[in-house]
């Protein structure tokens, strides 16, 4: 399935370098560089951690696409219904480039 069909939808993208974040798409190239608007990074703090997670806006977003592991539609029903403050979790690793 090309991204193309998710533009103009709010989207998920995980990051090479761990990150999670959330945005409307609004372009998309074959290099699978994206551009998002009225991003947020999510912060998923781990059940130990004092400090509790957090969200982060950024809002018009570039992201290379050497650097994007997985882009989802986002459940915006599901997703307005979860306080991401509270959730706790256990933190992605990072991905190694050979």
């Amino acid at each position: 399935m090309s991204l193309q069909n998710y533009v103009n939808k709010r989207v998920c993208v995980l990051t090479s370098d761990s990150r999670t974040l959330v945005g409307n798409l609004l372009s998309c190239d074959q290099m699978t560089n994206l551009v998002l608007s009225e991003t947020t990074e999510r912060i998923i703090r781990p059940e130990d951690d004092p400090e509790p997670s957090s969200e982060v806006p950024h809002g018009l977003y570039l992201i290379r696409g050497d650097n994007v592991v997985v882009v989802g539609l986002v459940d915006q029903e599901i997703d307005e219904s979860i306080n991401w403050l509270e959730v706790h979790g256990e933190v992605f690793g990072g991905v190694k480039h050979t």
